[in-house]
């Protein structure tokens, strides 16, 4: 029987992993974790979803090509996104959740070189010796199929918790989509929702410290009854 505070403990304790040890994960683990992840729900179990998981060389090569692209402003997202978009309090916590990762870093609002090179971790996956890339083919406006990769994405993530491994989700490396399928060899029918770089979380590092806490569930829950 399932031990229920085991499940509190993963879902709540997960966090945002922005350095790893270098350490390769082993590919048996990386196949359970798959494994998992594949009984994750689905619109009429559709299963949409199609993951690259990039290690080794590749990951260099894949890497170096992000990093050009992004210093070359060849930004090409399949799906727009716009931060600029939010509004009210979903901007402040937005604009919170960035503060509290600079301030803990100590890194100034003016520091423009420290902010940047912090930015540009992103695009060697925070030091992860490997990422998952979530593709998906297109049907209608593609909502409802985002939504079966978001709940594979979090069945990921929780398994690799589970494990005593880390991940960061990462929509930024979707911002250089045709770069990663170019790289890749993956076809143009399908389109990059976002992708989770994973290892095993460095446990020195400050910047994993980070607890950007959630809002009272009263804020984001309503009952009718």
């Amino acid at each position: 029987m399932t031990d229920i505070t085991v499940f509190e403990s993963i879902v709540r304790n997960r966090r945002a992993t922005r350095q790893f040890l270098p350490t390769s994960v082993a590919e048996a683990q990386i196949q359970s974790i798959l494994r998992d992840a594949q009984h994750a729900p689905s619109n009429c179990n559709t299963q949409p979803w199609q993951v690259h998981i990039v290690s080794g060389k590749k990951r260099e090569e894949l890497s170096a090509a992000i990093l050009a692209a992004e210093v070359s402003g060849e930004f090409t997202p399949d799906f727009s996104f716009d931060m600029a978009a939010y509004s009210g309090a979903y901007a402040d916590r937005a604009q919170a959740s960035g503060r509290a990762h600079y301030d803990l870093l100590e890194i100034a609002r003016e520091d423009k070189l420290r902010r940047r090179n912090e930015l540009l971790k992103n695009f060697d996956f925070f030091g992860a010796p490997h990422v998952a890339l979530l593709f998906m083919p297109t049907f209608g406006d593609s909502v409802r199929t985002a939504g079966d990769l978001g709940m594979y994405g979090q069945t990921f993530l929780l398994s690799l918790a589970a494990r005593g491994l880390a991940g960061i989700p990462q929509t930024s490396l979707a911002m250089f989509a045709s770069t990663i399928r170019a790289t890749l060899g993956i076809s143009e029918e399908y389109k990059m929702l976002f992708g989770i770089s994973f290892g095993y979380g460095d446990p020195d590092a400050v910047v994993n410290r980070l607890d950007v806490g959630r809002v009272d569930l009263f804020e984001s829950i309503i009952f009718h009854q």
